[in-house]
């Protein structure tokens, strides 16, 4: 009696152990096609949640403050990938050796940075800024720092703005590496060091103000923050908000799954 017990209790956990291993291949996200009626993260706010709302209206989308975010939930499993920028993906991986990115690009993108409409004496000196650090080398070297060959970042010190006189606040959202992210106690970032490059080129101080990503263009709009530096993407739909400097940046949206 005891033996045959065992025996089907044996079996039962073995049959549990398949059923599980069967669902979670039968679940996994291999390619963009497999993304159909599946679980998907994003950040809400991103051209990354807009992109997976307009091709795959069968998901079921979760959207979260951050991407940090979305990516437990997918080492968790509650998530069968997130979707989202392809460098903040690759630093996610480093540090996150049950989760990988697909060799996909969903689609190329901008990012640019974004002042309130009519702006355009802040906008020039943007562009200004952008042009010159492209010209004199100073842009590579940024580039260099914040996204080495070997992944070992060395975060620059930031040129030294005025201290006194007229500031320009800058509004980004701190869960965005490697061009927004906190470091010890101080936010740092490619898109950072840019800011205080462009306060430099405007003659003023720089000031911070961190928020939720989709909360960026109200603040602008309300005239909380004078620019946008957050790894934003060009869209017609926000350039019926904003004016978008010329782009800066290149990437692409990626798919980030679980090994």
């Amino acid at each position: 009696m005891k033996k045959t017990a065992l025996m089907l209790a044996v079996c039962s956990v073995f049959s549990v152990v398949l059923f599980a291993n069967g669902n979670s291949e039968k679940n996994a996200v291999k390619s963009a096609a497999d993304l159909k009626g599946k679980r998907i993260g994003v950040q809400a706010g991103t051209t990354g949640e807009l992109y997976v709302q307009e091709n795959y209206p069968s998901a079921k989308i979760a959207s979260f403050k951050s991407v940090i975010d979305a990516a437990m939930d997918l080492k968790t499993g509650a998530l069968d990938a997130v979707v989202l920028d392809e460098l903040p993906a690759k630093e996610i991986v480093a540090k996150n050796s049950s989760l990988m990115i697909l060799d996909t690009y969903l689609s190329e993108e901008e990012y640019a940075i974004a002042v309130k409409k009519g702006n355009k004496a802040l906008l020039d000196s943007i562009n200004k800024t952008i042009e010159t650090m492209k010209k004199d080398g100073s842009y590579n070297k940024l580039i260099d720092a914040f996204m080495p060959a070997d992944g070992k970042i060395k975060i620059p010190a930031p040129p030294s703005n005025p201290a006194q006189g007229k500031t320009v606040k800058l509004g980004t959202e701190s869960a965005f590496p490697p061009f927004e992210y906190v470091e010890g106690n101080e936010l740092v970032g490619f898109d950072i060091t840019l800011s205080h490059y462009i306060a430099k080129t405007y003659q003023a101080k720089l000031e911070t103000v961190d928020m939720a990503f989709d909360s960026l263009i109200p603040a602008l709009a309300s005239g909380a923050i004078d620019f946008i530096a957050a790894g934003m993407t060009v869209t017609e739909e926000r350039k019926k908000n904003v004016d978008f400097s010329i782009p800066y940046y290149k990437t692409g949206l990626v798919i980030m799954v679980k090994k």
